[in-house]
């Protein structure tokens, strides 16, 4: 069974940095797009950005382009998710996800696994 586990989370001032990283136990990547989904207080879960098997093209939510950076190492089976530059709406339990297909989507029926999350605080 794939398990998917989130690290780095934690709480920082705005205008500071988190790197999130996600492992995969129990397989390894299997020619899959990964992506990172996040879940503020009181929202529904929204997509944050998306990275192809090979790593070669990503694709972000609007709110987060140019501050965040999705990357992987496949040969870790960990997909990874700098995040700078953070505002306090950034605020939220971050997820990784597995997807189903090796192209990136903004969708979660796109993905079939996913980790328990981690939580991200950003004080103003």
């Amino acid at each position: 069974q794939v398990q998917l586990v989130e690290s780095g989370g934690g709480l920082v001032q705005a205008g500071g940095s988190l790197r999130l990283s996600c492992a995969a136990n129990g397989r390894t990547f299997s020619g899959a797009a990964m992506g990172w989904f996040r879940r503020a207080p009181g929202k529904e879960r929204e997509f944050v950005a998306s990275i192809t098997w090979s790593g070669g093209s990503t694709l972000y939510a609007g709110s987060v382009k140019g501050r965040f950076t999705i990357s992987r190492d496949n040969a870790k089976n960990t997909v990874y998710l700098q995040m700078n530059s953070l505002k306090p709406e950034d605020t939220a339990v971050y997820y990784c996800a597995e997807g189903r297909y090796s192209r990136t989507s903004i969708t979660e029926r796109d993905y079939d696994y996913w980790g328990q999350g981690t939580q991200v605080t950003v004080s103003s």
